[in-house]
């Protein structure tokens, strides 16, 4: 799975009584694939909901084109069915679609939809409750009404895993959960992405988006203002400053330390990094 997922010159505007005529989203072109986490950023109304909504035919676009692999998602031979199984769409709060009597029952309800065998169903359950670290012999019969709010959105995104869709897309995953769950969830984002998945991510903490993205994507006023490297990003201030962004914590502290960053810091703008390279050269400097 290349860059399968492919938008060109795409513009959305909503239509109807009271609706804008001004576009949402306006000329937008870029590829998604494997192996990344992508964070798609920007002020709220900037369009990534409705960016995101496209890329499993939730939305229609007004003019340009949206592609999977070589196929255009809106021909009529193109059934949606299917890129739906290959994307998993996952929205604010997904935890209150939970539903089933045990956590089991909830995380297979989308595979046994899918007309699997009751082996290969359990099989995914059990795949799925490890990757998001819910340990089957612990969670497996619980209610998902009795657990932790963490829990509870761990328990839904499983049931999306479950379909081992080829790209899982967020919307604000982080949003309403403590400290402690943001961090366990960034863990588990980047084992995904290095067991192949391809990750994108629609936030408005920009501490986050430094600790897992590996690629940003800014739209600012429905248009795509940047796509690359998320360290580049954060270096440009006045850029921040003109689309109504925000720097990461940490680069905002490094800017009170009032004395040049030392070359081993350069570059780094998470906290987990942070804390690596610390270690790293403290351990180096005790040999």
């Amino acid at each position: 799975m290349d860059n399968y997922l492919h938008l060109k010159h795409l513009c959305f505007k909503y239509t109807g009584i009271g609706a804008s005529t001004q576009d949402v989203l306006n000329n937008i072109t870029l590829s998604l694939g494997v192996n990344e986490c992508v964070a798609i950023i920007g002020q709220s109304g900037s369009g990534k909901t409705t960016l995101i909504q496209h890329f499993t035919g939730l939305l229609k676009p007004s003019s340009g084109y949206v592609f999977y692999g070589d196929q255009d998602i809106w021909a009529k031979s193109f059934r949606k069915s299917v890129l739906r199984k290959k994307i998993g769409l996952v929205f604010q709060f997904p935890e209150t679609q939970l539903f089933e009597e045990s956590v089991a029952k909830d995380i297979a309800f989308g595979p046994k939809n899918m007309g699997l065998q009751q082996v290969d169903i359990e099989q995914r359950v059990v795949e799925a409750m490890q990757a998001m670290e819910l340990d089957p012999a612990l969670f497996r019969n619980r209610s998902p009404f009795h657990l932790s709010e963490g829990e509870k959105r761990r328990v839904a995104i499983a049931g999306v895993l479950a379909m081992q869709p080829d790209m899982l897309v967020f919307d604000e995953p982080t949003a309403g959960l403590d400290p402690k769950s943001v961090q366990r969830f960034a863990m588990i984002v980047r084992r995904l992405v290095e067991a192949g998945k391809a990750i994108v991510i629609v936030s408005h903490s920009m501490d986050f988006v430094a600790e897992v993205a590996d690629r940003v994507i800014a739209l600012h006023a429905g248009k795509l203002v940047y796509d690359g490297n998320p360290c580049d990003f954060f270096a440009d201030i006045k850029r921040l400053r003109d689309i109504g962004l925000e720097r990461p914590s940490l680069l905002e502290a490094l800017d009170t330390w009032h004395r040049p960053v030392p070359p081993f810091l350069q570059g780094v703008i998470s906290f987990q990094e942070f804390q690596n390279k610390i270690k790293k050269f403290a351990h180096f400097h005790e040999l």
